[in-house]
């Protein structure tokens, strides 16, 4: 084989799957029936907040199905998955995208980053970059899916890093750890949030070179007019919708009460004699 039909190669693959996804027999797929085993891997940040709901919408759909979720992966197994159909989607939050395969955006969150009540810098509202790379943090994503890390991906994108003192293997772990070191924790704001309502920490604003988090799902073309994959993604795009307004009314409400603080402040100073 010449050099350019080996190039092409990947092209004439595509085009393949993509005819036969015209010509096969329409898919059958009921959810109420459906015994069907789906596999989603999922950044582990999606733990506490999202999977949860997402199974509810599933099994209230689907009783019958079984659902798998797995932690994040090398970029090479995902593919690996994707392509051969190990693996039904991809939620997660990362820098950049893998140009193979299809997507669709979720939401976006302000970064934050979480220490302890008590923390040297627990005071602060905000870091700045210098003081951020300076401090030990924590990681739920291990070194070997670092490029995946919307936070170690960022930095490595500003040629810059950070010390991470110590990585674990689940998301709800952390807070424990913070809530007895002085360690730091970078997530999403929503995220953060919702693992501090029950923990003596706070937040504070994360350095703005840090940018926004970016929460996509990833499928493979061959699943694409599937409509099992179809359906999930159409549950999935609710429950993200879900997420979207809560957070906007919790902001409303937020802005509204540090509003009406402030106007009391200005009250109290008004009504003290000179």
């Amino acid at each position: 084989m010449t050099e350019r039909g080996a190039a092409l190669l990947p092209r004439i693959a595509r085009i393949l799957d993509e005819i036969s996804l015209v010509v096969a027999p329409g898919e059958v797929f009921d959810p109420a029936t459906s015994d069907r085993r789906l596999r989603i891997v999922a950044a582990n940040c999606f733990a506490p907040f999202f999977l949860p709901r997402l199974s509810e919408l599933i099994r209230k759909a689907a009783p019958g199905i079984v659902i798998d979720y797995c932690s994040m992966q090398p970029e090479s197994e995902l593919m690996h998955g994707l392509e051969g159909g190990e693996i039904d989607l991809v939620i997660g939050n990362w820098p950049a995208l893998p140009e193979r395969l299809r997507f669709a955006p979720l939401l976006t969150a302000e970064i934050v980053c979480m220490v302890r009540v008590g923390h040297p810098l627990a005071e602060a509202r905000a870091l700045d970059l210098k003081t951020y790379l300076a401090l030990d943090h924590i990681s739920p994503t291990p070194w070997s899916v670092a490029a995946w890390s919307p936070i170690d991906g960022r930095l490595r994108e500003l040629h810059l890093q950070r010390r991470i003192a110590v990585s674990v293997p689940e998301y709800t772990i952390a807070p424990s750890l913070l809530a007895r070191t002085d360690l730091v924790f970078t997530t999403g704001r929503p995220f953060a949030q919702h693992l501090a309502s029950s923990m003596p920490l706070m937040l504070l604003a994360a350095p703005p070179e840090l940018g926004r988090m970016r929460f996509h799902m990833l499928w493979h073309e061959r699943s694409h007019n599937s409509r099992q994959g179809q359906w999930l993604r159409d549950i999935v795009r609710s429950v993200a919708g879900e997420i979207v307004r809560f957070n906007r009314l919790a902001c409303q409400a937020l802005q509204a009460a540090e509003a009406e603080t402030a106007e009391i402040g200005e009250e109290e100073s008004r009504a003290v004699p000179s």
